[in-house]
């Protein structure tokens, strides 16, 4: 077990430190960022599906996936304890219709570790909520800089669940979720004389927002066999609207820039009074969410499900920031996947017991800029590589996606992106039964 711990700390250290920031997406610009997947490699693999829960994965998603029955292969006295560590990487080609340019981004996706306690089950973890990363600039006829913007930061979830078996094959939970992180970004606008020459200063816009606040998610998992081999799997979740207190600020100032390394020299600040405009402290609204979904199969062998998931998007709203071009509206994600192990107990053949996952999504992100609804599709791959006693079920996750976000329509930005990503997710057994005194 505490070797297991340290292989999960390591890889945890190791994506931290090499993970810049969580997207490079210029959609991060709005609102409080690019919202992360709260889910597993697993999940992402089968298109974001995460309706299907067992003893042996942990489900970020649901939090009645902490409880469980008992596995006949450890005597019906308990299950494993699930811990899980992934990160993930992202490269990205940004096209417009008259511009390109490429652009990539690590980052760690989440700590986690589920607790069986009889028919409860106790979940907690860390993972990315949001995240800010973008660069953008602006130009005029003569190909010179107007605007440069740029943003870093994100919102960050540390949660504490708990799950309770009401039934053979119905569980209901609840997470608890702080949220908690702050959004930086600047505009520099660049000055010009009568004959097109660059100003020896430029005056940069900052602001910074920290953020703060708690939410919950309420879930519910049903499974039933429909026959000896053929078994059913639904899974319900809805997370209330929430707020998160966010201190703001904000300053203007007048600075150079070196012209070859691009490094801002600031001259002078002034620290504008947000407090006079009410700007000070504001409220931002986290939206509902609901999602449900239903698949059936064979356990231990073959799933295939689809999931629907609703936000309500339009209640968002950031008295800090607003555009006259840009609107929020309601968000929806369809998703389509599941997964194949060819045997999975074999002790001869290690490929029979990997775990071969698909899936495809389609989603509407809610933003809404120049009146295009921005929208993005995915397809997805992963396997689930057995690692360590072949008793425990653990394996090492390798995910695959290829999709498209946005649109080069209303002078806006197309997205191609390719995302790797990688996990472990590895049991153990913590609480043996004493046979002999």
């Amino acid at each position: 077990m505490i070797k297991k711990l340290v292989i999960v700390f390591i890889a945890f250290i190791a994506i931290q430190s090499y993970a810049q920031q969580g997207t490079a997406s210029p959609y991060s610009f709005y609102g409080i960022g690019s919202l992360k997947f709260k889910g597993t490699v697993e999940n992402r693999s089968m298109g974001g599906l995460s309706i299907y829960t067992d003893s042996i994965h942990a489900n970020l998603r649901n939090p009645a996936s902490y409880a469980g029955e008992n596995l006949t292969y450890f005597n019906n006295e308990t299950r494993p304890v699930k811990f899980t560590v992934g990160g993930s990487y992202s490269s990205i080609d940004l096209k417009s219709n008259n511009s390109s340019d490429k652009a990539s981004a690590t980052t760690f996706d989440y700590l986690a570790l589920s607790v069986p306690m009889g028919k409860f089950g106790l979940g907690f973890g860390l993972m990315p909520y949001t995240s800010v990363g973008y660069k953008l600039e602006s130009l005029n006829g003569a190909g010179d800089p107007v605007n440069r913007f740029r943003g870093e930061g994100g919102v960050n979830k540390a949660y504490l669940g708990l799950g309770y078996m009401l039934a053979k094959g119905l569980s209901i939970g609840v997470d608890a979720h702080y949220n908690f992180g702050n959004i930086q970004n600047a505009t520099i606008e660049f000055l010009y004389d009568d004959e097109g020459v660059l100003a020896q200063y430029q005056a940069r816009e900052a602001n910074r927002s920290d953020l703060s606040g708690l939410n919950f998610n309420i879930g519910l998992s049903y499974k039933k066999m429909l026959s000896e081999k053929l078994e059913f799997v639904s899974g319900v979740t809805f997370t209330p609207e929430s707020s998160l207190t966010s201190k703001n600020e904000r300053s203007f100032s007048t600075i150079t820039i070196n012209p070859s390394t691009g490094q801002e020299f600031v001259i002078n600040t002034i620290e504008l009074d947000l407090e006079a405009s009410g700007l000070k402290e504001t409220d931002l609204i986290l939206p509902s969410k609901f999602s449900f979904g239903a698949g059936i199969g064979e356990p231990r062998k073959w799933f295939v499900g689809a999931e629907y998931t609703s936000q309500k998007t339009s209640n968002f709203s950031n008295a800090l920031y607003s555009s006259s071009a840009t609107k929020f509206e309601d968000a929806s994600t369809i998703s389509f996947g599941g997964f194949f192990i060819p045997n999975y107990n074999t002790l001869n053949g290690y490929f029979k017991r990997v775990v071969y996952r698909a899936g495809i999504r389609s989603e509407k992100t809610g933003l809404n800029i120049n009146n295009e609804s921005i929208k993005e599709f995915g397809i997805s791959f992963g396997v689930g590589l057995p690692v360590g006693d072949v008793r425990m079920f653990s394996n090492a996750n390798l995910g695959f996606e290829i999709g498209k976000r946005g649109t080069k329509n209303s002078n806006l930005i197309q997205e191609n992106f390719v995302n790797f990503q990688l996990s472990l997710s590895l049991n153990d057994r913590w609480f043996n039964k004493r046979k002999y005194d």
